[in-house]
């Protein structure tokens, strides 16, 4: 056990790929998830009609040119945005009519029009919700200067754990359980290469179980995958400032037991197909499009239909992504990762049983 283990360590050492894999990549794919996937929307481009000037439109318009949500194009016929809307160079029609101030006086509920390219729900949600928040603002601030009616019920909203709801907060640490899906299963291709040169068959005929064999192979990458999770926490804290608020034994625990069906999955990947690019091609298959689309790190789970929810079940990202962000944002809570420990580890050992087996050795 001892030699398998010495003997596989100065292969990972001797071998550029195992340590591209374990610390170039999760460099590259932290920084894209980090830099480049967002869900904050600030500075949309959208049209602002005011179609009669008076005091008070002007002062409904400033408070849409002062929103950080809002890069504000005046105009004041709705038509003059059209195609721009449709070309995709606004995202939006914001109009203030010319009855908006008659209305007001008048004590009737005024109107403010907005249009969308529906196109882009996403985007257009945003427009519709922020121009219908950044005018309730603007008349509680009326309200409150003694200029306006007060609202019959004031609500205080309040948001724990990520109070400036930067998406950042919480991207980054899914976006680490990407990485250790994809570092975790890539890792133990090289297992593939070596049945393609036939240096495992040599292996088999060593005086060592299947296990033994399976363990002796594993400890390096799983000690090398828990250096690359500890550099991408290194990263995540000091460069993209996210805040940790759990504890390094909670943090250590999650990740030791998730590399157990990742680096699983690479094994039995590696001992199924025996070549290295096909390993390598289903690793992306089944281990990073799963983690990436059906784990909740960017869709929500319960918005997807009732077939695929079970699907994700047997995703081990989806126990391990909301762990991190809970530890990261939130704390320790013990009763949620006991339950998210357990999953990973009965998939872990699924998968290790599937490779024993795949990899037992023939005697006769």
């Amino acid at each position: 056990m001892a030699a398998l283990v010495r003997k596989e360590s100065y292969q990972v050492v001797r071998d550029p790929s195992s340590i591209l894999i374990a610390f170039v990549l999760p460099l590259i794919l932290l920084f894209l998830f980090g830099y480049g996937v967002s869900l904050d929307t600030t500075q949309t481009r959208i049209g602002l009609v005011v179609e009669e000037a008076t005091p008070l439109t002007r002062d409904l318009a400033a408070s849409f040119q002062a929103s950080r949500y809002f890069a504000v194009v005046n105009g004041r016929d709705r038509r003059e945005f059209e195609d721009d809307l449709v070309l995709g160079r606004v995202r939006g029609i914001v109009v203030v009519p010319a009855r908006f101030a008659a209305d007001h006086a008048a004590g009737r509920q005024p109107a403010v029009q907005v249009i969308v390219d529906g196109s882009d729900p996403n985007t257009a949600n945003f427009v519709q919700n922020y121009a219908q928040g950044t005018v309730a603002n603007w008349e509680r601030q009326r309200t409150v200067e003694g200029q306006g009616q007060p609202p019959a019920i004031a609500a205080q909203q309040r948001f724990w754990f990520n109070p400036e709801l930067t998406s950042r907060n919480f991207l980054v640490p899914g976006s680490i359980a990407i990485v250790m899906t994809l570092v975790g299963t890539l890792l133990t291709l090289v297992v593939a290469r070596e049945w393609e040169r036939g240096t495992m068959e040599a292996m088999m005929a060593t005086p060592v179980s299947a296990a033994e064999l399976l363990a002796g192979k594993l400890l390096p990458y799983f000690i090398l995958g828990l250096t690359s999770m500890t550099l991408c926490v290194l990263l995540a804290v000091f460069l993209f400032g996210v805040p940790f608020r759990g504890s390094v034994v909670a943090l250590y625990a999650l990740s030791a037991i998730f590399l157990m069906p990742a680096l699983g999955q690479g094994l039995v990947i590696s001992a199924v197909t025996k070549n290295q690019f096909l390993a390598s091609q289903l690793a992306l298959i089944t281990a990073f499009l799963p983690a990436f689309l059906l784990s909740g790190f960017l869709f929500e789970i319960n918005s997807m239909p009732t077939v695929i929810q079970w699907i994700t079940y047997i995703v081990p990202a989806r126990y391990l992504i909301p762990s991190l962000q809970t530890v990261f944002l939130a704390g320790d809570i013990w009763p949620m990762f006991g339950r998210a420990i357990a999953v990973m580890f009965l998939i872990g050992c699924v998968f290790f049983a599937l490779a024993a087996r795949s990899t037992r050795k023939r005697i006769g």
